[in-house]
């Protein structure tokens, strides 16, 4: 066992670096026992080592774009400052046609993925959901379609009648290629229920993936931590997602989000602190041995606690998104978008090396 940081570390912690330096599955006692350790140092060096196994000093970004064709929403989540009621002021429905003057507007070279979310609906047809992708893929081809998420799929499953595999093959013909990985949440009825999470429930997020694998996508997953939910309900969620994984193989990276409050100005003491923010991307790490990255999402987080991130197992930081509107409608401070520079710059700043990605973590450019 090589040196820790701290030296003084228990016997359990001990059992827990000795099983994951020897690579052996830790179970839920273990992700418990972690979240509630106080030697974060501990964590993050082994998250650390369990990264740079899978990754060396590599750290990946993209250059993309944040679209939302509707925030107009049935569902009423407690967590979501985002939706709006048809009619409401500030809601919106934008055409196909208006979301590609948008991105005329908007883009610039290098732009290689839509993120693509949004509200449920239910005041437009599914086939509404299809032109949107179609008329997107038709004006940018090169571009690709990371749209909707696993709550998304199931609405439209009930407003269209379809099955989950007719729905997304629908949307593959129009363009779709990857799924995003909102809407899980956290995966526990009792936390759904107690949030009023007024969509897709803890079974029918995982069969929508499932599906999405057998399809042959490759998606993301998301857990959106820091507001009723317990330790154990956040380590259940990650045992979830790694079962799937084993079974499907179809999840490129986890990535933890943390919740933000409704107001901007909230004050500390209603936001995650740095330190459950940092625990949690290191616990991931070492919980989801199956997963070859773990994202620190600096629209959360924001980019100084994202380049720490980097030393506790994180190894994505996103991309330039440009103009994300979800979690700073719910009170996020950080800055809506970065640069290509400012990403090489944020990576290069933590030690590590900047990694140009695809939506499917093929390495575009490494800039050493």
């Amino acid at each position: 066992m090589s040196t820790l940081i701290t030296p003084h570390t228990d016997t359990r912690m001990a059992s827990i670096i000795e099983k994951v330096r020897g690579g052996e599955r830790l179970n839920l006692e273990d992700g418990v026992y972690l979240y509630e350790s106080n030697d974060l140092l501990t964590i993050g060096q082994l998250a650390d080592e369990v990264n740079r196994r899978k990754n060396g000093d590599k750290v990946y970004f993209i250059e993309n774009m944040s679209l939302y064709f509707t925030n107009v929403c049935e569902s009423r989540c407690a967590f979501c400052n985002f939706r709006k009621d048809a009619g409401e002021e500030g809601a919106y429905t934008l055409s196909g046609q208006e979301m590609v003057d948008y991105v005329k507007q908007h883009i610039h070279p290098g732009v290689r993925e839509f993120h693509i979310v949004g509200g449920h609906n239910d005041k437009v047809p599914f086939q509404y959901y299809v032109d949107s992708l179609r008329a997107l893929n038709e004006a940018f081809p090169e571009v690709t379609l990371k749209a909707y998420t696993a709550a998304e799929i199931d609405f439209f499953t009930r407003i269209s009648g379809l099955s989950i595999r007719e729905v997304l093959e629908a949307l593959r013909a129009a363009g779709l290629q990857s799924l995003t990985g909102g809407g899980a949440e956290i995966l526990s009825d009792h936390y759904r229920k107690k949030m009023h999470v007024d969509k897709a429930g803890v079974a029918e997020y995982l069969e929508v993936h499932r599906v999405a694998h057998q399809l042959g996508m490759k998606t993301h997953t998301t857990m959106l931590y820091g507001s009723i939910e317990s330790r154990e309900d956040r380590v259940r969620h990650m045992l979830q997602i790694r079962d799937l994984q084993d079974e499907t193989g179809g999840f490129m990276v986890f990535i933890p989000l943390s919740m933000q409050p409704k107001n901007k100005n909230a004050g500390i003491m209603r936001r995650n602190s740095a330190f459950e923010d940092l625990k949690t991307i290191a616990v991931s790490r070492l919980m989801l041995d199956n997963f070859d990255h773990i994202k620190a999402y600096f629209i959360n987080i924001g980019p100084q606690l994202t380049q720490v991130a980097l030393s506790f197992g994180a190894s994505d930081v996103h991309g330039t998104i440009l103009k994300e509107r979800i979690s700073h409608a719910a009170g996020a401070l950080t800055p809506e978008g970065l640069t290509r520079d400012e990403l090489i710059w944020l990576v290069k700043g933590a030690g590590k090396i900047p990694v140009e990605r695809d939506t499917f973590y093929n390495e575009i450019k490494v800039y050493e």
